[in-house]
């Protein structure tokens, strides 16, 4: 999982890649730091890339995607937000979206 450092890394992110995971987290966030490792091995069933950053790192991406808590999970597709899914992420129900994620990708190639 990569991670994003600044503002201008989000913008460009944004404008290239068609479909992405962004996972956001917190500085001492015993939340995240237990759902990060359930995201990351996703990885390797989805073929988008997965990103993480640090709200605390990167605030105006924070304002920007307007996050208010943290974990918060992002599924972007064509340069928009698809589905959000913040602090209990049930892991289910996001391995579902990331499926019509590709799903749809695979109709509009």
């Amino acid at each position: 999982m990569k991670s994003i450092v600044s503002f201008a890394e989000w913008n460009e992110l944004v404008e290239q890649e068609k479909q992405f995971l962004l996972f956001v987290k917190s500085e001492n966030c015993s939340v995240c730091d237990g759902l990060l490792p359930q995201v990351e091995a996703l990885g390797k069933d989805y073929p988008f890339p997965f990103y993480k950053m640090n709200v605390t790192e990167t605030p105006e991406i924070a304002g920007q995607l307007s996050l208010f808590s943290a974990p918060v999970v992002l599924l972007f597709n064509n340069g928009k937000e698809y589905a959000r899914f913040a602090r209990f992420v049930q892991m289910g129900e996001l391995k579902r979206r990331m499926d019509e994620l590709v799903e749809w990708g695979n109709e509009n190639v």
